[in-house]
């Protein structure tokens, strides 16, 4: 009979937050995901709920229970509207909780007017942009945060680097002409990011 070993304790989780409109298995999620897991990582893409109509409680509310207890092997990595809602679900952490870090990619706090269409409407972003974030209490949570931005994201001003820059002390990287770094941009894998969490964790 084959025994089948339990699982490591301190094995590392990382938590995958898709884009509005998005999928698991969209963009380069699903790529991402089973490299990181060959790198020895738990790593998970949650179908985040309503994805064409995110409400703010209704994702934070699925992402802590998708997380459970939290600590210092837990990372995340958001993309878009992923990553405000990773920052309102560390807002709601207990202050000493401790994690790993995190890795954002296109996100924001504002939009531009480029963004608007008829699945993309301003009611549905206007929480998400109106809602103040408390970013000192998100930076108590980890000392370690990146933000990778692109130059001509149609969507996100480049100025919002600066806020994660200033606010979190997050480093940035900033790519070349990669729109809002998603599928439809051509992007469908993305050493970049096993490369940062690798950084990340090791460190």
């Amino acid at each position: 009979m084959v025994q089948i070993p339990p699982p490591l304790s301190n094995m590392k989780r990382v938590f995958i937050i898709h884009g509005w409109g998005g999928t698991p298995n969209g963009d380069w999620y699903g790529w991402l995901k089973e490299k990181l897991k060959k790198e020895g990582f738990d790593a998970k893409c949650p179908e985040m709920p309503n994805t064409f109509n995110p409400k703010i409680d209704e994702w934070v509310s699925y992402l802590s229970k998708s997380v459970g207890n939290a600590d210092e092997d837990t990372y995340f990595i958001g993309h878009s509207i992923g990553c405000q809602a990773i920052m309102r679900y560390l807002e709601t952490l207990p202050n000493d909780t401790r994690i790993g870090g995190v890795i954002f990619v296109a996100g924001w706090f504002h939009l531009t007017d480029e963004t608007w269409d008829e699945d993309y409407t301003p009611e549905i972003a206007e929480p998400w942009l109106k809602k103040p974030i408390n970013l000192a209490k998100i930076k108590k949570h980890s000392p370690r945060f990146i933000d990778i931005a692109s130059d001509n994201d149609p969507y996100v001003p480049l100025d919002d680097k600066d806020i994660f820059q200033k606010k979190l002390g997050a480093e940035i990287i900033v790519l070349h002409n990669k729109g809002h770094i998603s599928g439809e941009d051509g992007i469908k894998d993305f050493p970049l990011l096993v490369k940062k969490l690798l950084e990340l964790s090791e460190k």
